[in-house]
């Protein structure tokens, strides 16, 4: 059995791009429904070493999407397949992954100080904050392609749907093209009990926390921590009482978090569906899922998405870290080498 527990997935490689956080300032940004951030900040860092074609503008650029909650960062959960000589190979690809709109450290409810007024944003809202970064920051219109991880991979087939000649190439990892059943209703009853406690205020309360907002902020991170790994991990990997410990150990992570912030990525959930898009993606596709995944199992998700997508590869494996086993990419690593060696300079 594994030894993983939920704070060393998360800490792989602890502080890894943290001396490397750059910020960019987008000027105007504009939603899809209609609202407009006359400034909107993006948290972002970059790894491995630009190429330039005659143009003089990078031709080896990838672009990567971290998971819900995360931020750029994230990118230390893939460690042992992002550097050079591994899987993403940085000597060949260079990466660069920003935070999400709505997600601390670039624009969000809780860093632009606008709290509930912060626009209510969409996926393909964070794709086009995305998109217009790179635009702006490298002068970029097109790059090599896109991965990310759950909602990064929301990202990644926003992304292919929307800007499909932008990009050679997409991998989503353990993700899907819509949510829908369990993985719907989590991010309600998250909401449901943000939103009930008394001191939340419509959005306008006050900080910091007060001790009932705290208590709510950690019975929602108590319901998300149960998806995290899978179902046979909870029950043979760990006793009744590490499993307590654990789930509070990652509520006390998220008690950092902001409601507000927690609300709109819920939000996006609750709305994300991509189903009458997909047509639209023209780059070839890897599919990366895992059978004990909980938030995206393959049968309902990973599957039934392959069947939607033109050109496409599909591959499941095995990993009783369930929705986090994409630190064990290294499993099917002969599958995404063979799939990455047509776009490598």
């Amino acid at each position: 059995m594994s030894e993983y527990k939920y704070k060393e997935i998360n800490e792989l490689e602890p502080n890894y791009n943290q001396s490397n956080v750059k910020y960019f300032t987008l000027k105007n940004f504009k939603f899809n429904n209609g609202e407009l951030l006359e400034e909107a900040v993006v948290e972002y860092t970059t790894l491995g070493t630009p190429k330039y074609d005659e143009k003089g503008l990078i031709s080896n650029a990838v672009l990567y999407f971290h998971g819900a909650g995360s931020n750029y960062s994230d990118i230390t959960k893939c460690i042992k397949t992002v550097g050079p000589d591994l899987i993403f190979d940085t000597n060949k690809f260079f990466i660069i992954a920003p935070t999400a709109l709505g997600h601390p450290g670039s624009a969000s409810p809780s860093n632009t100080g606008l709290k509930a007024n912060f626009p209510n944003y969409d996926i393909y809202d964070i794709v086009n904050f995305q998109y217009k970064f790179i635009q702006e920051k490298f002068g970029l219109n097109k790059i090599k392609g896109v991965f990310g991880t759950s909602m990064g991979g929301f990202e990644v087939l926003a992304w292919a749907c929307k800007y499909p000649n932008s990009i050679d190439f997409a991998i989503p990892l353990v993700s899907s093209h819509k949510v829908g059943g369990h993985t719907f209703a989590l991010s309600y009853v998250m909401n449901c009990i943000l939103k009930s406690d008394p001191d939340y205020k419509e959005g306008f309360y006050e900080t910091p926390l007060s001790e009932s907002l705290l208590r709510s902020l950690r019975l929602a991170s108590h319901a998300k921590y149960t998806f995290g790994f899978s179902r046979e991990y909870y029950r043979y990997n760990t006793t009744n009482k590490e499993l307590k410990e654990c789930m509070e150990e990652f509520a006390r992570e998220n008690m950092e978090w902001d409601v507000n912030d927690q609300i709109y990525i819920n939000n996006l959930f609750i709305n994300y569906d991509l189903t009458e898009d997909i047509e639209n993606i023209t780059a070839k596709v890897l599919i990366i899922a895992i059978n004990q995944d909980q938030f995206f199992p393959p049968s309902l998700d990973a599957i039934p998405l392959s069947k939607m997508i033109k050109d496409n590869k599909l591959v499941i494996y095995d990993s009783e870290l369930g929705h986090l086993g994409t630190s064990e990419l290294e499993k099917v690593e002969k599958e995404v080498r063979d799939f990455l060696k047509e776009f490598e300079y």
